[in-house]
């Protein structure tokens, strides 16, 4: 792969996105790539400009209720996500965020993607940073496939041998762009691509997948309509916008059938995304 043609298609086309301002903290890099996963930037970065304009460092977001951070979150969705930030601010208090990976890793919420991710995007260092955009830019250029594996260890090493020594966190970047912008998952625009001549899905002659690798690929995509996801997000819609504990007739109108609401409704009771009191009535975790 030649990396200074990805390189040089970045400076071009990079988005002007909040995150990659000069000056962002290792802290803004964090929660933008907590915020960014499964959700699109352009719904991340006004909630990223309001919590950090809200609460520019994890001191500050330690110091903020559960409560407060659900509400803010909104519908980025999978809150979860916003009470593992919660845990990790309140870990780190004063502390710096850490550039070391193991550390980062060691951190509530923060997995190998995000670890990587800060260690690249803010503090500069040339190490693999792999999501589903890099998985699938990579799987076409260099592998000729059209559709990406599945995660295994083994990429991180594949993909760090693409590393330019220098600007290599510029190049991985870059990579992960061309992926959310060009080599996209069902049409991309090949023509606008910088790896054209050299991608290895184009001299195999575009191949269609196989029957085989399409049934893997539908059932690795999550679905959202109908499921207990999307009544989950329904009873927690009720719960921001409360004032006050609802009764339970207030969740029962968001969703027609009674089992799965139920169910919805325990799962974020166990997951202390809400919470019933003594006179059973229900409210967001204080």
């Amino acid at each position: 792969m030649d990396t200074q043609k990805v390189v040089d298609w970045f400076d071009e086309h990079e988005r002007p996105l909040p995150w990659r301002r000069p000056g962002t903290s290792a802290w803004g890099v964090l929660l933008s790539e907590v915020m960014s996963q499964q959700t699109p930037v352009a719904r991340v970065a006004p909630v990223w400009e309001q919590w950090m304009r809200r609460w520019p460092t994890p001191a500050d977001f330690a110091q903020a209720t559960r409560d407060e951070v659900l509400r803010a979150w909104g519908k980025l969705g999978y809150p979860r996500r916003a009470l593992r930030l919660w845990e990790c601010a309140r870990k780190l208090n004063d502390a710096p965020v850490p550039r070391d990976i193991d550390k980062l890793l060691a951190l509530p919420g923060i997995g190998d993607y995000t670890a990587r991710a800060v260690a690249c995007f803010h503090y500069g260092e040339n190490v693999p940073v792999v999501d589903t955009n890099v998985r699938r830019v990579y799987a076409r250029a260099v592998d000729g496939n059209f559709l990406a594996p599945q995660p295994s260890k083994r990429e991180l090493a594949l993909v760090e041998e693409l590393l330019p020594e220098e600007d290599g966190p510029r190049f991985s970047a870059a990579l992960m762009e061309l992926g959310a912008l060009v080599c996209t998952a069902k049409n991309p625009s090949c023509a606008a691509c910088p790896l054209l001549e050299d991608c290895a899905w184009q001299r195999a002659g575009c191949p269609e997948p196989s029957a085989e690798e399409q049934a893997k690929a539908k059932k690795r995509v999550q679905k959202f309509a109908g499921t207990d996801r999307q009544v989950r997000g329904l009873i927690m819609d009720v719960l921001r916008k409360a004032d006050a504990p609802v009764p339970q007739s207030q969740i029962d109108i968001v969703w027609p059938d009674g089992a799965q609401r139920s169910r919805a409704l325990a799962s974020l009771l166990n997951d202390g995304l809400a919470d019933q009191n003594d006179e059973g009535l229900f409210h967001l975790p204080v």
